[in-house]
């Protein structure tokens, strides 16, 4: 599987072919040992509003069920080509003071 191809699953619907959990490929995580997992994010929201148990799965268990987005991703391409100053979706913390 190319990495192209791995990003452009973000925001699609799946299904885990073992437990058939549901939901959107919300996150992907590349690890050290060479790992890539999904995070798999429940369509359904509970009666009392709350959003059901996100799940961390391996890419090759995936079954795409939905190719349409529900979002757009980023460009991680242009985004991250040079990481020198990487803004993040809010305000950077403000340094931290020992003063009591």
């Amino acid at each position: 599987m190319r990495y192209n191809d791995v990003i452009e699953m973000l925001g699609s619907e799946a299904k885990d072919k073992i437990t058939k959990q549901n939901g959107v490929i919300s996150s992907i995580a590349f690890d050290l040992y060479g790992c890539i997992q999904v995070l798999l994010t429940p369509l359904k929201v509970e009666n009392n509003h709350d959003i059901k148990v996100h799940g961390w799965f391996d890419i090759n268990r995936m079954v795409i069920t939905k190719k349409r987005k529900i979002m757009n991703h980023p460009s991680f391409e242009n985004k991250y080509s040079e990481l020198k100053d990487v803004s993040g979706p809010s305000e950077k913390p403000t340094t931290f003071s020992n003063n009591k």
